[in-house]
């Protein structure tokens, strides 16, 4: 299996957001329509933590400063922040959730 156990997959129910430790990086992980997705955990306006922070839909909201981030692909979708944060690949593997923290890519 490609990537670091972060979770078990009965722990993400879907609308769920939480935060993660992969590779040394803080992320935050969603579930979305039943699929997992992963993104940093630091909001690129004052370093804000993402996964403490609210998931409406696919839009995961800075709890500082409301800055909207696309959960799916870390793509900033409103201000204050004006730079997107990077997304990483997962995978589920039984009741295993596994992320591939060092092939994170921005938007």
């Amino acid at each position: 299996m490609s990537g670091e156990r972060v979770a078990g997959a009965p722990d993400m129910p879907e609308g769920e957001m939480r935060v993660v430790e992969c590779g040394g990086r803080s992320l935050a992980l969603s579930n979305i329509g039943g699929t997992l997705h992963a993104i940093d955990n630091v909001c690129t306006h004052d370093g804000g933590p993402l996964g403490e922070g609210r998931l409406r839909g696919d839009r995961v909201l800075c709890p500082r400063h409301g800055a909207a981030f696309d959960a799916r692909t870390g793509k900033v979708l409103t201000l204050p922040a004006v730079k997107s944060v990077r997304s990483y690949p997962v995978t589920v593997d039984g009741d295993a959730v596994y992320v591939d923290c060092e092939a994170g890519v921005l938007p």
